[in-house]
């Protein structure tokens, strides 16, 4: 009999983390699915989500969705929620670093706060983009490793200013991906020994709740569904060959064509690559690539 994979994503009560949840159960994994909101309360009323919410809907899927209350700046919390995962399910074979504090002025309105040149915004923007994003990664990697089975997959969620730094970024924001990235480098390296792939991953423009609240900002024309990324992950999981990939940043819509998924209407967006390149050739930094 096979053994059930599990899989823990962080950040899982909306946006790319539920559907990367979602992918994994229909994969027919076993999905520790984390955040703050419950069906009792969530967070941020208007994205809505709830981590009770992908777990059904993971089970639905086909796979096992166990919800976890967690706030990711709360170390007591994260080791909770990984002594629940040791306690029910022995290991992990893939985590997914998804958790993201960044955007909570846009979830709560104070969409003031995120604009502007960077020393006209608050403080808390970098403390929204680190403490609840960079720090709650590396944490939940920390104390993931004792857990992971060999084969295992850590994927870390980035983004292309990481990669190609740009005068029009935030600078918090950009900052915060290049450390997310570095992260990744570096601790693929560590655990290669332990026969563990990590990796970072690039999506495109994603349909998550918060950006479709948004829609007539964007041109969704290339725009990627929240399972895409979840298509991604599984693929990647399942490459006896992921190895090859270990501490690289790679992009959401080149897998889909290495791997041969699609999203969930059939379509393979293209990748967003050439527009992040293409601000600033030859950036400082710069280390992706596939």
């Amino acid at each position: 009999m096979t053994e059930q994979r599990t899989a823990v994503v962080t950040g899982a009560s909306r946006g790319l983390g539920r559907g990367v949840a979602r992918a994994l159960g229909t994969a027919g994994y076993t999905v520790f699915v984390t955040g703050r909101s419950t069906d009792a309360g969530v967070t941020y009323p208007v994205v809505g989500g709830s981590v009770d919410l992908t777990a059904r809907e993971v089970t639905a899927a086909g796979g096992h969705g166990v919800p976890v209350v967690c706030d990711h700046t709360d170390d007591a919390q994260v080791r909770a929620l990984f002594d629940r995962v040791r306690d029910v399910s022995g290991g992990i074979d893939v985590l997914v670093n998804n958790v993201w504090g960044g955007y909570a002025a846009y979830h709560e309105d104070r969409h003031t706060d995120m604009e502007g040149p960077f020393w006209e915004q608050p403080l808390s923007v970098w403390d929204d983009m680190f403490t609840a994003g960079v720090r709650a990664h590396y944490t939940a990697t920390v104390l993931a490793v004792p857990l992971l089975r060999p084969g295992a997959l850590v994927a870390t969620v980035s983004f292309f200013p990481g990669s190609y730094p740009s005068g029009d970024d935030q600078v918090a924001y950009s900052v915060a991906k290049a450390a997310d990235d570095r992260m990744v480098a570096v601790t693929a390296a560590q655990l290669r020994a332990r026969d563990v792939t990590a990796v970072a991953l690039y999506p495109g423009l994603v349909r998550t709740e918060g950006v479709m609240r948004a829609a007539e900002f964007f041109d969704l024309s290339d725009s990627e569904s929240p399972e895409f990324t979840g298509r991604a992950v599984v693929a990647l999981a399942a490459d006896p060959e992921v190895a090859r990939h270990a501490g690289r940043c790679l992009v959401v819509a080149e897998l889909a064509r290495e791997y041969g998924f699609t999203d969930v209407d059939g379509s393979q967006p293209p990748s967003a690559r050439p527009h992040y390149a293409g601000r600033l050739a030859g950036a400082p930094g710069e280390h992706s690539g596939t």
